[in-house]
């Protein structure tokens, strides 16, 4: 099954985590065949939200809402259940200076 390991970090720990660090914990999970992706985030700053309403677009500067940790990258993995997905999540380095937030993929159902 694949989950969702959303890196969350506050704006004073964003760097606290070295990209050697990272990039070293995600070859070491392609490496195990669980891993199918992962990315770092720029800074919440850089981020645009669009939003649609009556078929009228508006865009933001920033994110969604105001938080204390924001998005800083994810990881999509390939477990075979919730248990092992948070195991995981558990030894991705950032932890150490925010959360991870582990949720399931859902497939779209077509009917």
């Amino acid at each position: 099954m694949k989950y969702l390991c959303l890196v969350y970090l506050s704006q004073e720990n964003w760097s606290a985590c070295p990209d050697a660090t990272c990039f070293a914990f995600a070859e070491q999970l392609a490496a195990s065949g669980r891993m199918l992706a992962a990315e770092p985030l720029h800074p919440v700053g850089t981020a645009t939200t669009v939003r649609v309403r009556n078929g009228q677009m508006s865009l933001t500067d920033g994110p969604f809402a105001e938080t204390k940790e924001q998005l800083a990258g994810f990881y999509l993995i390939d477990a075979k259940d919730l248990n092992e997905a948070v195991a995981v999540a558990s030894k991705i380095p950032p932890a150490q200076y925010g959360s991870i937030e582990v949720r399931p993929v859902r497939e779209l159902a077509l009917v």
